[in-house]
């Protein structure tokens, strides 16, 4: 399964760092995404997000008409 991480760093001036794990599980993805989030980030980290990634061709939108 794919997972989008966000991670906010920067304090005041607040930035996003934006990347895509795949992992069986969220434990799994949290993991994949430490490792992989740049190391001059990491000491400027204060909130990261983890979702499940949505295939873009699975996506529905609002004003699509053949959305369900």
């Amino acid at each position: 399964m794919h997972y989008q991480v966000t991670v906010r760093y920067g304090g005041a001036r607040q930035r996003y760092h934006t990347l895509v794990v795949e992992a069986d599980d969220a434990t799994t993805a949290l993991r994949a995404a430490a490792d992989a989030v740049p190391a001059d980030l990491a000491p400027h980290v204060d909130l990261v997000e983890l979702r499940i990634a949505v295939h873009p061709d699975s996506r529905t939108y609002m004003d699509d008409p053949t959305a369900p």
